[in-house]
């Protein structure tokens, strides 16, 4: 089971992070209580190992933009958290996950439609675009998992109801930010119960 921590913003919470065995950190450029520039982002991302994803976060942003920061941060990962068009972004030559609120079932339908790398299935935005602490109900994508490789499932995840998320989803990747936190900052010892949690759901399965 792969995890990705995001919003990360200091180098102790990457490098904890690194040690628990994460496979993907997130870096949150986007208007958010965990925004971070391109210049803090890289100083970070140069003490990473190059194995570890480093995935940015954008909101509605231009192409040209998000070339510029990913080449100036070191990004290796994009993840478009709006409503973005995917065919406005292939200039940028990384991978791509597209965010998508689940909230009805037909907002399922589209899942085959989709041209992205990866599909990163979150909870409806509440005031920013993700990391906001709410799940959605995950018996809407519970056969999902089992008929893509690439779902990223997100949205109101912790180390308390992670197990649960992973057997009912079966997801390529889980995704936190808040559910690791204590009073708006990342929180060492719940990164690791999240990361040991979830890679011991992955192995049951």
């Amino acid at each position: 089971m792969k995890v990705k921590i995001c919003g990360i913003r200091s180098v102790e919470a990457a490098g904890h992070a690194v040690q628990c065995g994460v496979d993907a950190l997130g870096f949150v450029f986007a208007r958010s209580k965990r925004q971070i520039t391109a210049l803090e982002a890289r100083n970070i991302i140069e003490t990473l190992p190059k194995e570890v994803w480093k995935v940015g976060v954008f909101v509605n942003e231009n192409a040209e933009t998000i070339k510029r920061i990913a080449e100036t941060a070191g990004l290796t990962h994009i993840q478009l958290h709006g409503d973005e068009n995917l065919e406005d972004y292939q200039s940028i030559e990384l991978p791509l996950l597209k965010a998508y609120s689940i909230q009805f079932p037909q907002d399922l339908e589209k899942m085959d439609t989709i041209t992205a790398d990866y599909i990163l299935l979150d909870s409806p935005p509440a005031e920013y675009h993700g990391g906001n602490g709410s799940s959605f109900e995950w018996d809407l994508a519970e056969a999902i998992g089992m008929t893509k490789t690439n779902i990223i499932l997100a949205g109101g995840l912790n180390p308390e109801n992670i197990g649960k998320a992973i057997r009912k989803i079966k997801p390529f990747m889980v995704d936190v930010s808040s559910g690791v936190e204590t009073n708006g900052e990342k929180d060492l010892t719940k990164i690791q119960d999240f990361i040991t949690k979830a890679k011991n759901a992955g192995e049951e399965m």
